[in-house]
């Protein structure tokens, strides 16, 4: 995780980083993030319990909350930890207009055409001017987020998108957040005073290359070994819905690591995985606390060989493609059951 962030700051070394640590850090642990971003300038989050976690823990640098303030009760507790809220909609201009006590810098998003989050185009002057004239705001900062900065075929390019938000924030003197992991790493012309990245921090790619290109290092291995071993004849399938038949004798083993786990229950026959360093693959359905791989190139596996399910030397980018899906899934969902150990703590 170090390491992946000095990529994001070598990537865009004139800008200061919001290290994205929402979703308990993609799966990684809030404390983990706590020590391994201390050279970001602030990290960046969703969930109020964690800021205030993190404020515990002894971070003292800048917290974004990246969707805002939610209810005027949360206000004080904003104040008191000094969060800084995105305000993306009118009902947030409200609940600071009438604030009192400690002012707090907040980040005016625009939507630039994600249309998720943001200020249209053209409200985005009466916003900020409105933000200026209310005691309960210390500073601005403006933001918007890239739908596309991987796929440069897309409709909505960041370019379109920088256009826009620079039309609609012309005259307006302030701090900028725009680019993303993506757009780190693909559209480092991009000039701004703030990057956010997220996915890389972890060891994901966010498109376009591998992590490996990118010089991205997985920050998560899920691990397991074999619980079981079984000898299959030609005609025999495997596991619920006998979704893989074999068509001559081979053995399989039985992982110790389903969906319960977080292992996505939708990943095929063929997806990757290493068995004591070797690559072979899943062999059908995936159950709830166990899964199948083919033991065809590994004679010599047996009862308790290490299982890598993805991490170290077979990316999570590889096994989510696979399966259908994004390594940002698969980070997320590795469930609680599954026991944590730290490294380079």
């Amino acid at each position: 995780m170090r390491s992946n962030l000095a990529v994001a700051q070598a990537m865009m070394p004139g800008a200061r980083v919001w290290a994205v640590v929402k979703a308990d850090a993609y799966g990684h642990g809030l404390v983990n993030a706590f020590n391994a971003f201390t050279h970001a300038d602030g990290l960046s989050l969703v969930e109020l319990d964690r800021a205030i976690g993190l404020r515990e823990l002894g971070w003292q640098k800048p917290l974004m909350m990246m969707e805002g303030l939610f209810s005027v009760d949360e206000l004080p507790i904003f104040q008191q930890h000094q969060l800084q809220p995105v305000v993306h909609y009118q009902a947030q201009l409200e609940l600071l207009q009438h604030a009192s006590g400690e002012p707090l810098h907040v980040h005016l998003k625009v939507n630039s055409g994600m249309n998720r989050l943001g200020f249209a185009p053209e409200q985005v002057q009466v916003a900020y001017q409105r933000l200026r004239s209310m005691p309960a705001v210390s500073g601005i900062s403006l933001l918007t987020h890239f739908a596309n900065a991987e796929n440069p075929s897309a409709v909505l390019t960041p370019q379109r998108q920088l256009q826009r938000f620079h039309e609609c924030t012309q005259g307006i003197n302030a701090e900028l957040s725009l680019s993303n992991s993506a757009a780190v790493l693909l559209q480092p012309q991009i000039a701004c005073d703030w990057i956010r990245p997220g996915v890389m921090l972890y060891g994901g790619s966010p498109g376009g290359h591998t992590a490996h290109d990118f010089g991205l290092m997985p920050a998560m291995t899920l691990t397991s070994e074999l619980i079981s071993v079984q000898q299959l004849h030609a005609g025999d399938s495997v596991g619920y819905g006998s979704l893989f038949t074999a068509d001559q004798p081979m053995r399989i083993g039985i992982v110790a690591c389903g969906y319960a786990d977080g292992y996505p229950r939708h990943a095929p026959t063929g997806t990757p995985v290493l068995v004591d360093g070797v690559r072979t693959r899943v062999l059908g359905r995936v159950s709830m606390d166990m899964l199948s791989v083919d033991l065809t190139p590994l004679p010599a596996a047996t009862i308790g060989s290490k299982v890598t399910l993805w991490g170290d030397g077979l990316p999570i980018d590889e096994v989510a493609s696979a399966a259908g899906t994004i390594s940002y899934e698969l980070m997320c969902a590795t469930a609680p059951r599954v026991r944590r150990e730290t490294r380079g703590a």
